[in-house]
């Protein structure tokens, strides 16, 4: 994007910013909702991080000892079965699931007790399980896209750091309404689809670029 068409969204921005300021409305990146197992974080907008800019985090636990995830929306064009051995050919997104444990595979789906050891996080949402079995059923055609999702690494939090980071504004928290939401890695841009739906106190950040210095 240019400096030129950079500037004018910024100052689109900035116009549309002060407008709601003036009826009143409250449009800082913060709500009330906590973290939980099974909802959503909604990075920073701002946040130049490799791993969670803009990101969108499904949380698959929390509690006082911490919380952990994955980044669902940092796709990376790789196929699992050049890097991976036996692993069977498939169409399904790879997303870098955050900065821990990358040399790993990790995966999220919803075939249930189909997958030996698998942990429920919520609504239908499994995490884990035995991995050669899950591969034995995609080799046999009985996995579509949307019932599975892949990761490379993890995000993790210490006890009450995810909770620090949530008072500093790095993060707000957003209800998943669909497993659909985190299971489809087809929904363009799932930052904004999200920020969107917060309302448009939210809505007004997916309009700014991700850096507003103008270099």
């Amino acid at each position: 994007m240019c400096v030129q068409t950079t500037f004018l969204l910024w100052l689109t921005t900035k116009i549309q910013i002060h407008l709601l300021y003036s009826q009143g409305m409250d449009i800082k990146f913060k709500n009330r909702r906590k973290a939980r197992r099974g909802r959503a974080l909604l990075a920073d907008p701002f946040g130049q991080d490799d791993y969670f800019g803009r990101s969108v985090v499904y949380l698959c636990d929390h509690n006082a000892d911490g919380s952990f995830g994955f980044v669902i929306n940092n796709y990376i064009d790789i196929n699992l079965w050049e890097i991976a051995k036996n692993f069977p050919k498939t169409n399904n997104a790879v997303s870098v699931g955050g900065p821990v444990e990358t040399q790993n595979i990790f995966f999220l789906h919803t075939l249930g007790k189909m997958i030996d050891g698998a942990m429920e996080v919520e609504d239908g949402i499994f995490m884990g399980g035995d991995y050669d079995q899950l591969l034995s059923l995609i080799e046999d055609n009985k996995v579509s896209e949307n019932q599975v999702r892949f990761f490379l690494g993890y995000s993790g939090w210490s006890k009450n750091q995810l909770e620090d980071e949530i008072k500093e504004h790095a993060w707000i928290v957003a209800p998943v309404l669909n497993p659909l939401e985190i299971m489809d890695s087809t929904i363009p841009n799932l930052w904004e689809y999200f920020m969107k739906r917060e309302g448009k106190n939210y809505e007004i950040f997916t309009k700014f670029p991700k850096d507003i210095q103008l270099n």
